[in-house]
């Protein structure tokens, strides 16, 4: 099943990440925050249909995306080209990356535009969660951290919320961490047995961060991602759009 949506308005986010608020008219969109829909169209007669990853909660009839546009990316470069008012073609939500349990703390650990599914769960748990949320967001430098803002403001909103960001290419005058998100969970979390720990980004990031989970202590249930990454990191596979 496919929907007919709207194109609302779209914003510069970073150099290369769009946000794109789109609207499904007279639908109140029914999806678990976390999980993606699809952006469906036709180039040169063959059908392209790539996942993204509303931001944004449920039960209205628009969502928000953040788009990251790659020089060789289909869709990326189709979605960067859009107008306001443009019609888009969008698939059914799914997915399994969502909340498994809103009375147990959490921490989120994003790289990239792996950002925007647990950005969804955040927003979701400082609704119905009970416990501390932690997210730790890994970038290339300070120029490129996506909802930055958005982030910040949660965590001066919600006693419960943490933001802690890292840069594998910082900038000379970046006063915060410096390398990957795996490489800092020994030092930000010292409960590894009883919190739920969500990873989304590049394949190698969430490989190397499960593993890295895995080694201190961390049980196979507490891990949360999409699931497909080992196999996309043995096909030699990254980022697409």
């Amino acid at each position: 099943m496919t929907y007919t949506a709207t194109l609302v308005d779209t914003y510069r986010l970073t150099p290369r990440v769009r946000g794109f608020r789109i609207r499904v008219p007279d639908h109140d969109l029914d999806y678990d925050p976390g999980q993606h829909t699809t952006v469906q169209f036709e180039t040169d007669g063959k059908e392209v249909v790539r996942p993204y990853t509303p931001t944004t909660l449920p039960d209205t009839d628009e969502f928000a995306l953040a788009i990251k546009r790659y020089d060789d990316g289909l869709a990326s470069s189709y979605m960067h080209t859009r107008l306001p008012g443009d019609e888009l073609t969008i698939g059914e939500f799914e997915g399994n990356l969502t909340l498994a349990d809103p009375d147990r703390d959490v921490a989120l650990l994003a790289s990239g535009t792996g950002l925007t599914p647990l950005l969804a769960i955040l927003r979701h748990y400082l609704r119905v969660g009970d416990g501390d949320a932690h997210l730790v967001f890994g970038e290339q430098t300070a120029e490129s951290i996506t909802h930055r803002s958005t982030l910040d403001e949660l965590a001066v909103m919600h006693a419960n919320c943490e933001v802690t960001y890292t840069l594998s290419d910082p900038d000379w005058d970046w006063l915060g961490r410096i390398g990957y998100v795996q490489e800092h969970l020994d030092e930000l979390f010292d409960e590894f047995e009883t919190r739920d720990f969500y990873v989304c980004g590049v394949p190698e990031m969430v490989v190397e961060t499960t593993e890295r989970l895995r080694d201190l202590g961390t049980p196979e249930e507490r891990i949360h991602s999409e699931g497909w990454e080992n196999d996309a990191v043995s096909d030699g596979d990254g980022d697409d759009e």
